[in-house]
């Protein structure tokens, strides 16, 4: 089988986008392929969290990875961290890799736009560790969105150096994998773009979120003050909510409001009261996993150290012959 990797920062709950452009294809992959499914708590550190906020944040993307049907006997899930042979790749790789093409990197450029008083040395080299998350269990395939596409790249441009390097054809080439052609884009509540963490806690529908604040989320939902014509075209903010029906409500209730807005009927809060339900009912059997399996620390800690054996037996491999291949040798 083929192998896929991806992983998920570990800055705090996953939301409905991670959900339906992602974890959900996770699910269906793990029955097809050879998948790594990992917490990248080290990719967190460029921005500094505190030590108790760090095992939190990590604790609660296991809890909800294994709530949402990731299956730690299929995939290996695992903690970045309890795999150090990781950091070991994240150093040779490197060695080979140039200031300049890590400074015209998209994303470097944006952190340090937005966060010009913290332009560390890992955010620099953050493709590079991202490489060595792919490429340690030699993957082929990398579930990724558009805005990582770039990291991908680079991530192919890291491997096929090593190999020139030093004459080899080890790493192989790891591709962008969406898993079928309609990737779901969630967009938030804030009327802009894409649901996210970043974007402020009131942009996204957490996973573990009560009814109670999924309907004061929801009900905040930026909107207009109506179409001021037949069959309009709806502006973004409204066009999002629809999006967002269109993932966890009926097709009935869909068309419904869809007519009331063509025929410039719709009242807005019948819209968002019925988009609040729909949600909490998609998203009740989670909510309800979330909070069985965060209480059973037993199952958490077999879980994270099954991942870690797992994940450690294939990059241990790699990092032989890494090592092999550079020229490392013991006397």
């Amino acid at each position: 089988m083929e192998t896929v990797v991806s992983g998920i920062r570990s800055t705090g709950n996953l939301h409905l986008g991670n959900y339906y452009g992602a974890i959900q294809n996770f699910v269906k992959m793990q029955n097809e392929y050879n998948c790594y499914f990992f917490i990248a708590d080290l990719h967190s550190l460029t921005t500094h969290p505190t030590p108790a906020n760090l095992h939190a944040n990590v604790k609660q993307v296991l809890v909800e990875y294994l709530a949402a049907g990731i299956d730690p006997e299929k995939a290996t899930i695992y903690v970045q961290s309890d795999v150090p042979e990781v950091t070991e790749l994240y150093l040779y790789l490197n060695m080979n890799a140039y200031m300049g093409e890590l400074e015209r990197a998209t994303s470097f450029k944006d952190k340090v736009r937005a966060n010009p008083d913290n332009v560390n040395a890992g955010l620099l080299t953050y493709p590079v560790l991202m490489a060595a998350d792919i490429i340690i269990h030699k993957a082929t395939k990398v579930p990724v969105g558009k805005d990582q596409e770039q990291h991908l790249e680079m991530a192919r441009t890291f491997g096929n150096r090593f190999n020139r390097l030093y004459n080899n054809e080890y790493f192989p080439e790891p591709y962008a994998f969406s898993y079928g052609t309609n990737l779901v884009k969630i967009p938030g509540l804030d009327g802009a773009g894409k649901m996210g963490k970043s974007e402020g806690e009131g942009n996204a529908i957490f996973l573990g979120d009560t009814p109670e604040a999924i309907r004061k989320k929801v009900m905040r939902a930026k909107t207009d003050s109506g179409p001021t014509e037949e069959n309009q075209t709806k502006p973004q903010e409204i066009q999002n909510l629809f999006d967002l029906m269109k993932v966890v409500s009926s097709p009935d209730a869909i068309e419904h409001f869809d007519n009331l807005y063509n025929t410039m009927a719709i009242r807005y809060g019948d819209l968002k009261k019925q988009l609040a339900e729909d949600m909490i009912i998609a998203t009740a059997p989670i909510r309800d996993r979330i909070n069985d399996i965060a209480g059973d620390a037993d199952y958490l800690r077999k879980v994270a150290n099954l991942g870690a054996d797992k994940a450690r037996e294939s990059a241990s491999k790699t990092i032989r012959e890494v090592r092999e291949i550079i020229g490392f040798r013991k006397f």
